[in-house]
């Protein structure tokens, strides 16, 4: 299935499942059952909000050889992890916005794995138990205050600084997956999945041994080489094979 949220024309916000060109509302989140609220809407009608409400966005950063390897970086020995607020999340076609303090605002695709259920301590085997499903995110970056912190948390952690859509899917294997990226229609990263360092389900593991991955967290599992910087109008959108395009512009920050 395809889950997504959305805001309806009756101004009302929903969780919702793609069936063809309609999206059918659910009575709430779909971690524990699938219930519908007897309502559906033409996608054309719909806007799509991040297909997720998180507690929290858990990134891994220098999860591709490459992505390394352009930092001038060694490849880590175990994961780098950091967290992004609830407040950085924005839907497909939202506008991400340039912060004024900011002077380079960089993309990074990344495969996104959403959790179904509370989620401790659990082993590599049973880990894709825990999975709803996977999306596609875009870690974007103040790559310019990264090193003024002496850690990542204010350049990963704007408003808007979490895209991710346009919707969650359960039919696809995180194992193997094409992911690319484009701004204005250049192509800027090209991958796949399976030159993850560390791959899905000992991440879910690794990170459930550290603190409780609640319903609706999201793991972000890191981005491949080609990261550049991006302008005010920019659109960028990034692919992942089997789980569509997310596509959003910049847009200057007004006070």
């Amino acid at each position: 299935m395809k889950y997504i949220r959305f805001i309806a024309p009756d101004k009302n916000k929903y969780y919702g499942i793609i069936d063809g060109d309609r999206a059918l509302a659910l009575k709430k989140p779909p971690f524990n059952e699938i219930e519908s609220a007897g309502k559906s809407f033409l996608l054309n009608e719909i806007e799509l909000l991040s297909p997720v409400e998180f507690s929290k966005a858990i990134c891994i950063g220098l999860n591709y050889k490459d992505h390394a390897e352009e930092f001038g970086l060694p490849i880590p020995s175990s994961p780098v992890v950091f967290l992004k607020p609830s407040t950085s999340a924005l839907g497909h076609k939202g506008k991400i916005i340039y912060p004024n303090m900011s002077k380079r605002l960089d993309y990074e695709a990344e495969l996104a794995v959403v959790i179904k259920t509370r989620c401790h301590r659990v082993s590599e085997t049973e880990a894709l138990d825990y999975v709803l499903g996977y999306t596609i995110a875009n870690d974007v970056t103040a790559r310019d205050l990264q090193p003024k912190d002496g850690q990542w948390t204010i350049a990963k952690s704007f408003d808007t600084f979490m895209p991710l859509g346009p919707y969650i899917s359960d039919e696809v294997s995180p194992d193997d997956l094409y992911i690319t990226s484009r701004v204005n229609g250049e192509t800027k990263q090209e991958s796949r999945t399976s030159n993850l360092i560390f791959k899905v389900p000992f991440l879910i593991s690794y990170l459930s041994s550290v603190m409780t991955l609640l319903p609706g967290d999201i793991i972000s599992t890191g981005t491949p080489g080609g990261i550049s910087g991006m302008t005010i109008g920019s659109k960028v959108e990034i692919e992942i094979e089997g789980l569509g395009i997310l596509e959003n512009t910049i847009a200057e920050e007004i006070r």
